[in-house]
């Protein structure tokens, strides 16, 4: 099955923009499944007084809700901005297929820029599409962090 890696980015925006306007860093993710999206999620620890209130770990729950198995076999992770090591030990333990994000994080992100785990010896791998809307995505991560400085 193709999956148009860019219209399930938007949707990942959209969660993102909800996030930005909680006063969240503006981070969004999706889960899918056979082409169907099967979790949402905005990072939400702020107000959750969550360190796990990940956008990534809070899509992980409720797609494994969803589906009734934590095993989420065949999975695509899209997140706005490369995952950190939390949320890419949560998408391994899921045993998703893939993880496609948006805008590298060159200070935290554990997908590419400061580990790739797929060089490690671990007993499950998934696949990497990186870049995909990555302006509009580390844009807005961006402008948050600009407006936080006024």
């Amino acid at each position: 099955m193709s999956l148009d890696h860019e219209s399930f980015m938007r949707l990942a925006l959209e969660q993102a923009t909800l996030a930005g306007a909680e006063g969240e860093v503006p981070i969004g993710a999706l889960v899918v499944v056979d082409g169907a999206v099967v979790g949402r999620g905005s990072n939400r620890s702020i107000r959750t007084k969550d360190p796990t209130g990940h956008a990534e770990i809070v899509a992980l729950r409720e797609a494994a809700a969803a589906l009734g198995n934590y095993r989420l076999v065949g999975a695509t992770l899209y997140a706005t901005i490369e995952p950190c090591l939390m949320c890419v030990g949560a998408t391994l333990h899921a045993r998703a297929a893939r993880v496609v994000f948006g805008a590298e994080d060159p200070k935290g992100g554990a997908v590419r820029s400061l580990i790739d785990p797929s060089t490690l010896p671990l007993n499950h791998r998934f696949d990497v599409v990186s870049g995909v809307l990555a302006a509009e995505c580390g844009a807005l991560v961006r402008e948050f962090f600009r407006s936080r400085r006024e």
